[in-house]
């Protein structure tokens, strides 16, 4: 922080000062009207951001068969559970707390692994509010090892760390993206630890793997862990149910190929993952997050 410019600095604490009188507002509303006004601004606003026309290029290479119409809704639908999201973000505490705004459905995974006292890697995706899953599996015992890519701007990453970590009674350990973060991760499951990590974002110096019949450069990150450490890799997923209330289904572990070659073997786990997060995007469209270039970027300079 100390090399940014002076006006960057001020812009930064601006930013900050802001965020933390919107998350004022909307602890003062309470878990459920603080989502539902969230939901309501973002599906007033989002569809004309300019953001969203890669939303649009990717419901449409992803659901060819389905009108505009049908995208158009769906688009809507993912900026109200996007907006929902956010302001959610700052009841998230009050949200994990609360035994009937959250079930889960195949908890016995996390706590058999957790029983097993290795290291084991929770991977998920930007579905419904993925900010829920690792203050649950915290709340079963497990000190997860929370690995994100960190805000620009320090004031704001701070902040949500804070939530983050309160919302994990305190014991979260935090794993910045990055050099740094990937040498702390290495150790931190080499300990034992837990880690939670989001597999559906585009990496440029990823490996190809396939996405809705397409291309997708994919990080291999999770599979190279699992494999290295030969430790439970485990899939969880959000399911909104409404406001502020949410079932989160932990599926069984992915099995590990045992091939010799090591790169056919990351390649064959982050396929796996792909068709995975591929099932759930199906499954529920409007909940989860189009706004990332998973594919060639050619495809967003001629699409709609």
């Amino acid at each position: 922080m100390s090399a940014a410019s002076p006006w960057l600095r001020l812009r930064w604490r601006a930013e900050a000062y802001l965020v933390r009188a919107l998350f004022a507002l909307m602890r003062a509303l309470g878990p459920q009207r603080a989502s539902n006004l969230g939901g309501f601004v973002a599906r007033a606003i989002g569809p004309w951001l300019p953001v969203s026309r890669i939303a649009r290029v990717n419901l449409r290479l992803a659901f060819p068969d389905h009108d505009e119409a049908w995208r158009t809704d769906v688009l809507r639908a993912m900026w109200d559970n996007l907006g929902r999201t956010a302001a959610e973000l700052a009841c998230l505490d009050e949200i994990v707390a609360d035994p009937a705004a959250v079930e889960v459905v195949g908890a016995e995974q996390v706590d058999a692994a957790a029983r097993s006292g290795g290291p084991w890697i929770l991977v998920s995706g930007h579905f419904a509010n993925w900010e829920i899953e690792l203050p649950m599996a915290a709340r079963r015992g497990v000190v997860p090892g929370v690995v994100y890519r960190a805000i620009a701007n320090p004031h704001l990453d701070g902040l949500i760390a804070a939530i983050r970590t309160r919302a994990m009674g305190g014991r979260a350990v935090m794993l910045p993206k990055g050099a740094a973060g990937a040498r702390a991760t290495l150790a931190y499951l080499k300990a034992g630890g837990v880690v939670g990590m989001l597999v559906d974002q585009k990496m440029n110096d990823g490996i190809a793997a396939r996405l809705f019949g397409r291309t997708a450069m994919t990080a291999p990150a999770a599979a190279h862990l699992a494999l290295r450490f030969g430790c439970p890799l485990i899939p969880a997923r959000a399911v909104r149910l409404g406001p502020a209330r949410f079932r989160i289904e932990v599926l069984p572990p992915i099995p590990l190929p045992e091939a010799k070659d090591r790169h056919a073997a990351v390649a064959e786990v982050t396929q796996r993952l792909n068709d995975l997060i591929e099932a759930w995007a199906k499954e529920r469209p409007a909940e989860w997050l189009w706004l990332h270039r998973r594919f060639d970027k050619a495809l967003y300079a001629r699409g709609p």
